[in-house]
């Protein structure tokens, strides 16, 4: 890859990652689409291999030391360090406001993330290779859909009150997937299971016994669950997309902005019809305008990409 940062392009990849770092606090907003978008996806995606693999080397070998330091030497680290920067600036600056404003506004902000993540699906569907097999990737989509509706619905649509550490842990694991494909928002998986606002609230306490625990699980699954996301995105491609769709379907019950209260007598998380006041509905068209800018964006920008590559 000869297309390498130099420090000169520090201030625009600090940039980059503070962009990438606001995507990813916001469920809906895919933090890979908006990689797409600034034009550091398919770099950044090299550089977590490279990462990845120099570990790997350390822990398996052969030659250890010297495998090491020649895969640590192919990380780009001027695009690297400064978009980490970036993105933990942005995570520590905006995650308190972020959080505060879900908190005092459920109804509106799941209005607003129902139309985020709704609109999304059209990625993994623009993604999709060509057609093999229908029925197959019928049931798939169906089944996926299904699994993600029971389970959102076994977590009640809430959030986890002092969730136990192994259970952060392994969800950072594989919220972290979401920098890997574009269109799959990682905070909307983190919301999703109950974590979305504990997880915003150590954050800005500085909470750094669970913020420790959940870096070290992000880093784990982007050195493991992202290599075998890698695999799966070049050997069943197809597969691998229907599925992701079908789970972000299904999983859309927890952003229903219509639902029960604790204590109300449909039961807490049941989906009611909708209701007055209609903002959620507003919210939820702005929040797909948004992310079809943003598609429409990526997709001039990898068009005009195309149309420069040499015969």
């Amino acid at each position: 890859m000869n297309d390498t940062a130099k420090p000169i392009h520090t201030p625009w990849n600090a940039i980059r990652g503070f962009l990438i770092g606001m995507a990813e606090l916001v469920p809906g907003i895919s933090g890979g689409t908006v990689a797409l978008v600034v034009g550091v996806y398919e770099r950044a995606l090299h550089a977590a291999s490279a990462l990845g693999g120099a570990f790997k080397t350390l822990v398996t070998g052969p030659d250890r030391a010297a495998g090491f330091r020649r895969r640590i030497a192919e990380v780009d680290w001027w695009l690297v360090l400064p978009m980490l920067i970036g993105m933990a600036s942005a995570v520590l600056f905006a995650a308190g406001t972020i959080e505060s404003l879900v908190s005092s506004n459920p109804v509106n902000a799941r209005g607003l993330f129902f139309g985020l993540v709704a609109a999304s699906l059209v990625v993994p569907y623009r993604l999709l290779p060509k057609r093999k097999n229908l029925a197959v990737d019928i049931v798939a989509f169906i089944l996926a859909v299904a699994v993600a509706f029971f389970l959102v619905g076994f977590a009640g649509g809430g959030t986890v009150e002092n969730p136990n550490l192994v259970f952060v842990f392994a969800a950072a694991a594989v919220a972290v997937c979401a920098l890997v494909v574009p269109g799959v928002s990682g905070s909307f998986f983190l919301l999703a299971v109950g974590l979305y606002s504990p997880t915003l609230q150590a954050v800005d306490e500085r909470d750094m016994t669970y913020i420790s625990v959940f870096a070290v699980g992000a880093i784990l699954g982007l050195l493991t669950v992202v290599r075998v996301m890698r695999v799966l995105l070049e050997k069943h491609r197809r597969m691998t997309l229907i599925i992701m769709a079908g789970l972000m379907l299904g999983s859309l019950r927890a952003l229903w902005p219509w639902q029960g209260g604790a204590g109300s007598e449909d039961g807490h998380g049941a989906l009611l019809a909708p209701s007055d006041p209609l903002w959620p509905t507003v919210f939820a068209v702005a929040g797909a305008i948004v992310v079809l800018i943003l598609v429409a964006i990526e997709h001039a920008i990898t068009k005009r990409r195309v149309g420069e590559l040499p015969e």
